[in-house]
Formats: structure tokens, C-alpha cells, sequence
């Protein structure tokens, strides 16, 4: 009887908590109180492509789109940069007070920052950086003891800097940049600092005062995430009043469990514990979370060659599924253990955090041991444009087109609208890849590079593929966006010709003068020698040569003389195409070609089978 009763009392105890923990959600009126908030946020939002398509009638919005939620079930993430939002940020949103991660950036959001930010307390990330808020910086933003990383550069802010952003210990990151704030400006905890481009405060750069530094990594160690010194003796009171408290609770949790294994041993009934089992480390790098290596290696067979989909020089990539059902992709790093293998991981953990958009591939999380490095993926069921193109169906014209389209989208984000810009340096179709509606998403960052705002270019070692490398980048290292455009241009070919751009010089007989095969049959209008046999027919004319003449622009010799990723977009969605062509002509026509090599010497680096290129091909493979 009295082992029934302490049963049964832990029992009430476990309830109780539960109790609190579902209903304590519900408002007066019996609906949760996130979602009314989360309602609230979404009125005062105008949704053109109903991105936020929210069920208000719900009880849990841990299943609604952008929004990420806790293993409990509370709502720690609002996502959703980029959809072309616009409207006013709702004060609602301080009701959310379990928020880690907001990111809105890149929107059109109007109106002032809500003061109600502040009552975010557990906020770790908050990015509302190219919007269009206006009025001051809310003083209630040094509140938030946790912030860590905080971006509302390039709006319209304007006002003093409050001073009491200086208290903010913890906050590793702060950008302000490109406002219309005024001194005096406080002197910052921040290792990174930025406040250019605000005139009242500084004309220039150099005249600006504070420290602005290349952001640092956003790996968080416990010893970062620990409390300042020089706290006073009633918060060191505070402190360890919690400390103790939650030490009881946790006794209590273990002897009730030490209890209930006892007595179920009693009477003969076996429960089954993993002993190695360990809690994941949640939220370790923004909203990504952190894998168990063991979880993995369940999840992809330990690594099966069956789950094999790609095969890269930084690492393979093994379809895996979770214990929740959820496919994945793990890309297993190569050299785990090395010191350039822990370099590689964190720079394209760090970028790839930082850039968050329709047409680039999203991180799930990572894993990271003494040996091991692992990035997790949604896994893409229609594969890579390169795979796909040799697949049956084969791809019609219009999904092809759209394909162009959305990777020029995902590449103009990386030039021109992120912010540090990167630069991808191996884009090609077997990193392109497609989702469940063969939309295009920009995957493979391991080759990527940070774009230093204080230099055009930058000098690395030479790492791409055959074919698509751009000819400035293999005679002197230097990459650029315009780097890119050039892979881009040849990811245009391809996706016309259904062929790899290695195979083109194969099919033309044209070994080393794949470009001016391409120009030769432009210009004598035989543009049905350069389309897949497998489209037939069923493509537009007039499409297909605006398609071959963006191509084209983007592959020309000369950096300069190439299209930004933004005009490429203009392009392809039908403006500016001929403006561009004809001068483009023009140029090429009124050109001394007397002290210049031919295209045909030039390009022919880019297919000769030398050794010059063997370190250079194949370097990353599909995700």
C-alpha cells in the first residue's frame, strides 16, 4: 500500500508538471497563447507569396512553416528572410517569450522596431537587417541579457544610439551600419562592431569611431555562454537559490525513477534504458541543432555505400533518415580530425547560417567530435540538375527555364544581398539542386569565400571543376563574383544542351573551342545543333536564344565585361537583354584584336586535359 501510495504521488507530481506545461500555454479565452501572438504578427505582415500560411484555429504551431520549436514544444524560432514581407512588426511578438532565433532580414518591414523586443529575455539572434524600420532604436533592447548576435543595419533608424546597449555583455555581434543614427556613440562589447554608412556620425569609414572587424565565428562555448564576474552578493544569492532549486528537482526526478525501476523489478517487469544516450545541445549555432554522431551513424546505416548519393573531394554525402522520419543528407567531411578539415567545417557552418533564402540550401544542423565533422541537409528528392538532366523524364523547357532562374536568384543573394557577401566559386549543375517541385536551390558551399568588403577580389588556391573555371581564376587565382557569373553561364549551356560542360567540346569535335563552337552556331542561327535531342521540339525559339545570348554575357573573357548576378536576373526574366547584347556587340566589334590572344587559345585551358587542371577537377561533388 505505501509503495502504491508513493506511486501514485509521483504520478500527481509528473502530471502537475505536464499540467503546467500544456495549459500553462492557454490564454484566459482557452487558445494558445503563441499562436494568438503569432497571429498577431502575421495580421499586421503583408504576405505575397503566403509564406506565413498559419492556421489560427490550431492549438500548436510547431508544424507551421518558419516557425521552430523546442523539444517541449514551445515556439524558440520566427524565420522567414527574404519572402518579400511588408507591413509593420506587430508588438505581439514580445508575447513570445520563449524566442531564441528571429530573422526577418531582407523583407520589406516598415514602421518602428516595437519597444516590446525587449521582453524577449531568452533572445540569442535577432536580424532584421534591409527592411525599411524607421524611428530610434528601442532602449529596451538592453533587456535582452542573451543576445549574442544582433544585425539592424541598412534601414532607415535613426536617432542617438542608446547607451544602454553598452551593457550588453553578452552580445558578440552588432551591426548598425547604413542608418541615420547620430552620436554619441557608446563604446560597444561587441568583438564586432559596425557603423559605417551612417552620416551624423561619420563621413567615411575611416572617420567612423569604434572597431569594425570581419565577423568572428559563431561557435558558442560554455565558457562564452558563462555568467560575467563582479556580480553583486544578492544575485550571487539569486543564483544559487536557482541553483539549489533546481538541484532538488533533479534528485527528486532520479529517485522517483530509482523508485520505479525498484519496484517494477519487484514484480518481474524489465525497462530498458540507454545508458549512453545523451540530450543534444540545442541552439548551439543559431537555429541549427547539434547531432549525436551515434544518431547518425543509425541514420545512414552506419555509413552504408547503399545510402551513398555523392561523392566530393571535401567529403561524401549519404542519405540518412532520422528517428522522426525526417530524410536527410549527411555530408561527412573528410580529414574530420585535421586542422584544415575544422577550418573548412566552421566556415561553411558560419556562411551557411548566415545565408538564409528560397533558392539556397538550408542547414539542419551539424555534428562535431575529436574525429568527425558532418553537416545535415534536408535531403532534395530530385536530385542535382546534372543528374536529373540525364534522367527520364527529361526536363521540359519551362522547368528548365525556372531552374535558370530561381540558381540566378540564390547566386544574387550570395553577391549582392548577404551580407558578408560570398562568393560560391564552383557553380555548376551537379550543385544545383532540386526540391520536391524541381525548384532550384543553390547547394555546396565547402568551396565558397567570404567577399572582404575592403578588397574586389581574393586570392586562394585554384578549387573548381573542369569546364566551368573561369579563365582569370586559373591563370592568377583571383576569384570574383564575376567568377561565378562565368560558372553560371556555363550552368546556362548545360541546362540547354542537356550535355556537362566537358562533354560540349566532345559533341562539337571541337576540342578547346567549346565558346566559340557556341558563338559560331549563334551566330549562323543554328541554334537546334546546341539544344538537348531529348526536348525535341517542345521549347520556344525566341527563349531559347534570349537563354543563349545570357550565356554568352556571362562567359565573356573579360571579368569586367561581364553582367552582375542582379542584371543576369533582369535578364532572364525578359529586361534589359537587348540594351545589353547590343552594347555587348558593339564593344566586340570596334575591339583591336591585334596584341590578343584568339577565344580559341584563351578558352582552350578550360578543357585541356593537362596537369595544371588535375588538382582542379572535381574538388566538390553533388550534395
Amino acid at each position: 500500500m505505501e509503495a502504491r501510495a508513493s506511486i501514485v504521488f509521483f504520478c500527481s507530481v509528473v502530471l502537475s508538471c505536464l499540467w503546467t506545461s500544456v495549459f500553462g500555454l492557454l490564454s484566459d479565452k482557452g487558445v494558445n497563447y503563441e499562436v494568438e501572438a503569432l497571429m498577431g504578427i502575421r495580421s499586421s505582415l503583408n504576405d505575397p507569396h503566403n509564406v506565413l500560411n498559419w492556421d489560427a484555429t490550431a492549438v500548436d504551431p510547431c508544424s507551421w512553416t518558419m516557425i521552430t520549436c523546442s523539444p517541449d514544444g514551445l515556439v524558440i524560432g520566427l524565420g522567414a528572410p527574404s519572402q518579400s514581407l511588408s507591413g509593420t512588426l506587430s508588438p505581439s511578438i514580445g508575447n513570445l517569450t520563449n524566442l531564441q532565433l528571429v530573422l526577418l532580414q531582407n523583407n520589406n518591414i516598415t514602421g518602428n522596431l516595437p519597444s516590446e523586443l525587449g521582453r524577449l529575455s531568452k533572445l540569442k539572434t535577432l536580424d532584421l537587417s534591409n527592411n525599411f524600420f524607421s524611428g530610434q532604436i528601442p532602449r529596451t533592447l538592453s533587456n535582452l541579457k542573451n543576445l549574442q548576435y544582433l544585425r539592424l543595419n541598412n534601414n532607415s533608424l535613426y536617432g542617438p544610439i542608446p547607451s544602454s546597449l553598452a551593457n550588453m555583455t553578452q552580445l558578440s555581434f552588432l551591426d548598425l551600419s547604413y542608418n541615420n543614427l547620430s552620436a554619441p556613440v557608446p563604446s560597444f562589447h561587441a568583438k564586432t562592431s559596425n557603423i559605417v554608412g551612417n552620416p551624423l556620425i561619420c563621413g567615411t569609414a575611416k572617420d567612423c569611431p569604434g572597431s569594425i572587424l570581419t565577423p568572428q565565428s559563431m561557435f558558442l562555448n560554455n565558457s562564452q555562454n558563462s555568467q560575467p564576474s563582479g556580480s553583486g552578493s544578492g544575485k550571487g544569492h539569486k543564483v544559487a537559490l536557482a541553483f539549489g532549486s533546481s538541484l532538488g528537482c533533479v534528485c527528486l526526478l532520479i529517485l522517483g525513477f530509482g523508485f520505479l525501476l525498484w519496484w517494477r523489478r519487484r514484480h518481474h517487469q524489465q525497462i530498458f534504458f540507454d545508458v549512453n544516450e545523451q540530450r543534444h545541445e540545442e541552439l548551439n549555432l543559431g537555429n541549427l541543432k547539434r547531432f549525436q554522431f551515434k544518431e547518425l551513424q543509425v541514420a545512414t546505416n552506419n555509413f552504408s555505400r547503399k545510402n551513398l548519393i555523392g561523392e566530393g573531394g571535401f567529403g561524401n554525402v549519404y542519405k540518412g533518415y532520422l528517428q522522426d522520419g525526417t530524410v536527410v543528407a549527411v555530408k561527412r567531411l573528410k580529414d574530420g580530425n585535421a586542422i584544415a578539415g575544422e577550418i573548412q567545417f566552421q566556415r561553411e557552418v558560419e556562411m551557411i547560417s548566415l545565408a538564409v533564402h528560397r533558392n539556397l540550401l538550408r542547414l539542419f544542423g551539424f555534428c562535431m567530435t575529436a574525429t568527425e565533422r558532418l553537416l545535415i541537409y534536408p535531403y532534395m528528392s530530385n536530385g542535382s540538375v546534372a543528374t536529373r538532366l540525364k534522367a527520364k523524364p527529361t526536363l521540359d523547357w519551362g522547368t528548365r527555364k525556372r531552374i535558370a532562374l530561381g540558381a540566378a536568384r540564390g547566386l544574387l543573394y550570395l553577391h549582392e544581398q548577404c551580407d558578408p557577401k560570398i562568393i560560391h566559386r564552383d557553380v555548376k549543375a551537379a550543385n544545383i539542386l532540386l526540391d520536391d517541385y524541381c525548384e532550384a536551390v543553390v547547394g555546396d558551399f565547402g568551396l565558397a569565400k567570404l567577399l572582404d568588403h575592403r578588397d574586389s577580389h581574393v586570392t586562394t588556391t585554384v578549387r573548381g571543376t573542369m569546364g566551368h573555371i573561369a579563365p582569370e581564376y586559373l591563370s592568377t587565382g583571383q576569384s570574383s563574383e564575376k567568377t561565378d557569373v562565368f560558372g553560371f553561364g556555363i550552368l546556362l549551356l548545360e541546362l540547354i544542351s542537356g550535355l556537362r560542360a566537358g562533354e560540349f567540346g566532345k559533341s562539337a569535335n571541337r576540342k578547346g573551342a567549346i565558346l566559340d563552337w557556341v558563338k559560331k552556331i549563334h551566330q549562323e542561327n543554328k541554334l537546334e545543333l546546341l539544344v538537348d535531342k531529348d526536348l525535341k521540339n517542345n521549347y520556344d525559339r525566341i527563349e531559347l536564344e534570349e537563354m543563349i545570348r545570357v550565356a554568352l554575357l556571362c562567359v565573356q573573357y573579360l571579368p569586367s565585361h561581364r553582367p552582375k548576378m542582379s542584371e543576369v536576373v533582369r535578364m532572364l526574366e525578359g529586361d534589359g537583354l537587348a540594351e545589353k547584347w547590343e552594347a555587348s556587340q558593339r564593344a566586340e566589334s570596334t575591339k583591336s584584336r591585334a596584341n590578343e590572344f584568339s577565344s580559341s587559345e584563351r578558352y582552350s585551358d578550360l578543357t585541356d586535359d593537362s596537369s595544371l587542371l588535375v588538382q582542379a577537377m572535381e574538388l566538390s561533388g553533388p550534395r
